[in-house]
């Protein structure tokens, strides 16, 4: 009977910790949010490694434009990438766009 009451406990702590990782009240539930979180982490890699190219060639268009002798930020072009974002996200692009355009300035 001990033996029972052992494997039903750390089956039931098994759950509990899944249920607090994902919310769920179901294994399936979990199973389904866990897979999700895996895709959203991997999606969060790629957005990471594309906002990393983006400053990278930011620094090219910065270097250019002040060794031309111009400067280092065309507030005209930055409006126009807060357009494009609030047009295409609503007003939360608007707050994402300053935040590329806040990590792309003054990296050269």
């Amino acid at each position: 009977m001990t033996a029972t009451t052992t494997t039903s406990n750390t089956a039931t702590s098994t759950t509990a910790t899944s249920a607090e990782k994902t919310g769920a009240r179901t294994s399936e539930a979990a199973d389904v949010i866990t897979g999700a979180r895996d895709r959203i982490d991997a999606l969060d890699d790629r957005i990471i490694g594309l906002i990393q190219e983006r400053m990278a060639v930011s620094a090219v268009i910065q270097e250019a434009r002040i060794t031309s002798g111009g400067r280092r930020v065309n507030l005209a072009r930055e409006l126009e990438v807060l357009g494009h974002y609030r047009d295409a996200l609503g007003k939360p692009g608007t707050g994402l766009a300053m935040t590329l355009l806040e990590l792309c300035r003054g990296r050269v």
